[in-house]
């Protein structure tokens, strides 16, 4: 066997190397099919996201096979994608057999991802995994492997912290609203903005199942195609005054050069909602709230800069639990590689079997033949029964006296191991 992962990632390569390999979501499984036809690989999975483009390939071939077939597979992208090597081969990794189980491992727990422990890529691995087996790519042991993977990831995320803490400004929003208030499927959230942070938060909220979420932006039309996503009602900036005092949380992330929201709309919306807390978090800058807001009694305002410690605790979370994921990694790439190898034994036994199945056959129709002729039953069976041993241990005997001769020690150590002779007296 000779597995292979290859291609670029955010690592290896800028974003405008990695847009011009990517593959298009609608041609992933013809690509997948004219790999196969030909560079001559048995199995071929591609993963292709903003951050990465990579291939898991088994060309089911032997070491020197598999090198000139890793060379094809390559060259074989570099024609699919029209490019010369001078512009790709700089950028390319090759991880073989062991180096590249470990390097999906760690690709499927977020270890190797631009955001240490995101959660989506082992997502776009499954559709990788589903895509290559609606185009009749993968086979056996590439799904061994991607199975492995899944429950690897699974297993990483169950047993580590990897993707508890927060690392980016929209998670760290979330988190901080998720200490503050209890009972969070009751709680209204407010989403000034449609940007990506505002996106992400408004995600992050979704997920963590919020009660009702409002989405405020200057063009309707924006709030609306985000509000869609997320199950939330979307309404544009003059509305916010409307609904302030409906927030228990409020997130605010404009490109606005002046505050949307000031101290005394704030001041007014907490009198409506007869001073129960509200969390105002503002990751704007210039900043979306004015500062004075935060003199007002009920209100937990919180800034950019304030959500940085939150941040960094979190990254030092993420990266103690990452030396807890990288062990178990090492833990279960040792597990695969001992099922690849344990093959090649599978493949030896049935030869093995076949060998003595057929001997067998051989002597049991030779010992049919005596006894309907009328010769001896126990003569007939005590000379089959010599005879099939003989022919057993033939081979192996000539090959020992084959070792002796050129002494092959270790080929007697192998034997009485094989045959469970140790401790014997020979």
């Amino acid at each position: 066997m000779s597995l292979l992962a290859f291609g670029i990632n955010h690592k290896t390569a800028p974003v405008d190397i990695r847009e011009r390999v990517a593959f298009a979501p609608g041609k992933l499984i013809d690509a997948l099919k004219d790999l196969v036809t030909n560079a001559r690989i048995q199995e071929v999975a591609i993963v292709s996201t903003c951050n990465r483009t990579e291939l898991y390939c088994d060309s089911g071939q032997n070491v020197t096979q598999g090198q000139r077939d890793n060379a094809i597979i390559v060259d074989w992208f570099r024609e699919y994608h029209k490019l010369e090597k001078r512009d790709i081969d700089p950028y390319i990794f090759l991880h073989p057999d062991q180096e590249a189980v470990r390097h999906m491992l760690r690709v499927a727990s977020g270890l190797d991802s631009l955001v240490l422990g995101e959660p989506q890529i082992l997502g776009q691995i499954k559709d990788a995994y589903a895509t290559a087996t609606e185009a009749g790519t993968m086979g056996g042991q590439l799904d061994r492997l991607f199975q492995h993977t899944f429950s690897v990831a699974k297993q990483v995320r169950t047993d580590t912290a990897i993707g508890a803490s927060a690392v980016s400004v929209a998670f760290a929003a979330v988190s901080l609203s998720k200490q503050i208030f209890d009972a969070f499927d009751k709680r209204t959230a407010l989403l000034i903005g449609a940007g990506e942070t505002v996106e992400l938060a408004a995600r992050h909220l979704h997920q963590s199942g919020i009660g009702r979420m409002i989405i405020a932006n200057r063009t309707v039309e924006n709030a609306h195609t985000l509000a869609q996503e997320v199950g939330a009602y979307a309404i544009s900036l003059p509305e916010i005054t409307n609904h302030l005092a409906e927030a228990d949380i409020v997130i605010s992330s404009t490109a606005s050069p002046l505050p949307v929201l000031g101290k005394g709309s704030v001041e007014s919306a907490l009198k409506k909602r007869k001073h129960r807390p509200m969390l105002m978090v503002d990751i704007a800058v210039p900043r979306d709230i004015e500062p004075e807001v935060s003199d007002l009694n009920d209100v937990y305002l919180y800034t950019v800069d304030d959500l940085q410690d939150i941040i960094q605790e979190g990254l030092r979370s993420r990266q103690e639990a990452a030396q807890q994921a990288e062990e178990i990694i090492d833990t279960e790439v040792s597990h695969f590689m001992h099922w690849l190898r344990s093959l090649d034994a599978v493949s030896t036994i049935r030869a093995m079997r076949e060998d003595a199945q057929s001997q067998r056959d051989i002597e049991l129709e030779r010992a049919m033949r005596l006894l309907q002729s009328g010769k001896d039953a126990e003569q007939v069976i005590t000379e089959m029964a010599n005879r099939l041993t003989n022919k057993l241990i033939h081979t192996p005997s000539v090959q020992l006296k084959k070792a002796g001769y050129d002494a092959r020690e270790e080929i007697f150590d192998t034997a009485r191991e094989l045959y469970d002779l140790k401790g014997r007296d020979l």
